[in-house]
């Protein structure tokens, strides 16, 4: 069994930027419309919580990237982080296969201006 992690950090007022620069086409980029959804369903705090999700997506691309045979295999959109019943983050590989992961878990947090996620994966 192999461990896989990945951190990242990123300023919300960086998505937020984005958000409000390009509009829609930053956000079906980067987000699955489940991911959008949730976030939007924030109001106030909605830049917080995509700027959560994007560091999560980075933090799962820095985990998995050594597993992958060509960098380019995997997508913003291949990944999907949504809620379980609970509220806890979860990740969901949509539209690839990455059969060597046995497990995943993740942690994301997020003050007034960084978000900052952390995924510990599993391998055979």
């Amino acid at each position: 069994m192999n461990v896989l992690c990945g951190t990242d950090i990123i300023e919300i007022s960086r998505i937020k930027k984005s958000i409000e620069k390009l509009g829609q086409r930053f956000l079906q980029l980067v987000y699955t419309p489940k991911e959008i959804e949730y976030c939007e369903s924030k109001k106030q705090s909605k830049y917080c919580h995509y700027a959560g999700r994007f560091a999560a997506k980075e933090a799962i691309y820095k985990a998995v990237s050594s597993i992958l045979k060509d960098k380019y295999e995997i997508s913003w959109k291949n990944v999907q982080v949504i809620n379980d019943e609970y509220g806890n983050p979860k990740v969901e590989f949509i539209d690839i296969e990455l059969k060597k992961i046995k497990n995943i878990d993740i942690s994301i947090s997020h003050c007034k201006e960084y978000a900052v996620a952390n995924v510990v994966m599993t391998t055979d």
